[in-house]
């Protein structure tokens, strides 16, 4: 999912290249929103790692608390980014997203490869 991750930024930053009029916040918002992907992967990774060894009750919770701590983090930096206006939170918001989900769905078909 990483290198996934990684190449869809690269090609958003190459097609926000062309349309963007401020070039250095809108790669600012990707690359953030890229980073927490990938921090959001690996987070997944380690809290299904760690639950999978637990009884089902406890990983259940354990489960639970690290997807609820996953969007409260990614809220915490919208709501950062709107009051500051450092970056565009759209713009960061979208690529978390994108990057996650599409990711996500072509990993069976890479996976073949």
């Amino acid at each position: 999912m990483d290198l996934g991750i990684l190449f869809l930024g690269v090609s958003a930053q190459i097609i926000g290249a062309f349309i963007a009029k401020d070039e250095a916040m809108c790669a600012k918002s990707l690359w953030f929103g890229v980073l927490l992907a990938l921090v959001s992967t690996y987070h997944m990774y380690r809290s299904l790692d760690r639950a999978l060894d637990q009884p089902e009750k406890t990983a259940t919770k354990m489960i639970i608390r690290a997807y609820v701590l996953r969007y409260v983090m990614l809220i915490f930096f919208l709501l950062v980014m709107m009051k500051t206006g450092v970056m565009n939170p759209l713009i960061f918001f979208f690529t978390y997203v994108i990057c996650m989900k599409v990711t996500a769905f072509l990993q069976p078909l890479t996976h073949k490869l």
